[in-house]
């Protein structure tokens, strides 16, 4: 995992993502006011909200200023059930920071408007403050509907279908919670949501409703659901950052990256693959030009890394080093398919991988 600061990771990434710290800034949310229920549109679309044209972006480097930060201590408002949290969320403007006491909000949550670089929407709290989606069949427990700039941090998300859905969101941090319990996948940032850092969560029992959709990190939407999620168009959820997270006992892949998504990083993250049954891997890379490094697996029923070119021209571009891999499988601890501009450098390393290091020739 991971040792560096918020501001020294940020200082790392070569592309315009925010500072993750202390709760800073104003939420604005309502309960949802009627329950989701499993799509009709396949594997993980869920509820769909109106989708916006998408918007072209350019790739390319930023030393964009941390957003200014404040503590939870300095909190506007603490709320101890969900009646006051719906409260406090329709009444706060940007600038409030609410605070979640310990104890239990049954519910299903959902943000709709945004804060700003300089004033960021926040909900922080312990992790004995617990959103409970109150069954894992259907609903998001908290979701992040087209609101920008915000921070989350350091409460627990359980017993939903999903549990943080985050849809074109930019510029937003989910720090340091703890999702378990969850139908499905346990964070899904999708329909072009960008720029957003997703560090330090422990991530765990994914896939009780069904066991291929239980990822821990799930980044972008798969193709057969463009039309549905995104305008028929690429869903270009791109310059994510996905680092320090703990996830284990997932069902499906501990981070799925889907065709259509680029750029991102993935950092310092520690898996633990032995309760995947839907999946074959730790990282299942289909974007492209992911960074993937510093991370540490264990136990996988397969390989430990893999990329998948689902359509032409993605699945590529993508470079893996320093990682550490002990499989325990009987494949290999970096599996390319096909290679294409992909590169496996010599700085990683595998044990306990039946057919070895990786199916290519390690670079450097």
């Amino acid at each position: 995992m991971s040792t560096m600061s918020p501001k020294k990771r940020v200082a790392a990434v070569v592309v315009a993502v925010l500072v993750a710290g202390a709760c800073a800034g104003a939420i604005w949310a309502v309960a949802n006011p009627s329950t989701p229920v499993e799509s009709p549109y396949g594997e993980h679309a869920g509820p769909v909200p109106e989708t916006p044209e998408p918007e072209e972006t350019e790739e390319v480097e930023s030393d964009a200023p941390p957003a200014s930060a404040a503590s939870c201590d300095a909190s506007d408002a603490t709320v101890a059930d969900a009646d006051e949290l719906s409260d406090a969320l329709a009444a706060a403007q940007p600038g409030t920071v609410i605070t979640l006491a310990p104890g239990s909000y049954v519910g299903h949550f959902v943000a709709t408007t945004s804060g700003t670089a300089e004033a960021p929407i926040e909900l922080c709290g312990p992790a004995d403050a617990v959103l409970d989606g109150d069954g894992t069949e259907k609903g998001y427990v908290f979701h992040l509907d087209g609101a920008q700039y915000w921070r989350l941090t350091g409460f627990t998300v359980t017993n939903g279908q999903k549990g943080v859905m985050a849809d074109t969101t930019v510029g937003s941090v989910i720090s340091g919670l703890t999702v378990n319990t969850i139908g499905d996948e346990a964070i899904h940032l999708r329909k072009f949501s960008t720029d957003n850092q997703v560090l330090d969560n422990t991530i765990s029992d994914t896939g009780l409703r069904k066991e291929k959709f239980g990822e821990g990190v799930y980044i972008g939407t798969a193709e057969s659901n463009w039309c549905d999620i995104s305008d028929c168009e690429p869903d270009n959820s791109d310059r994510n950052l996905i680092e320090g997270n703990h996830i284990s006992a997932t069902s499906a892949e501990s981070i799925d990256l889907k065709e259509g998504t680029s750029d991102g990083i993935v950092r310092g993250n520690t898996f633990d693959g032995a309760a995947i049954t839907g999946g074959d891997s730790w990282v299942d890379v289909k974007g492209n030009g992911y960074i993937i490094e510093d991370n540490t697996g264990t136990n996988s029923p397969q390989d430990g890394f893999q990329t998948h070119e689902i359509l032409d021209g993605w699945g590529t571009r993508n470079i893996f080093r320093g990682n550490t891999a002990a499989v325990n499988g009987p494949g290999v601890g970096y599996s390319l398919t096909p290679e294409r501009d992909n590169v496996v450098e010599c700085s990683n390393a595998a044990s306990g991988a039946g057919e070895g290091v990786t199916n290519v020739t390690c670079s450097g």
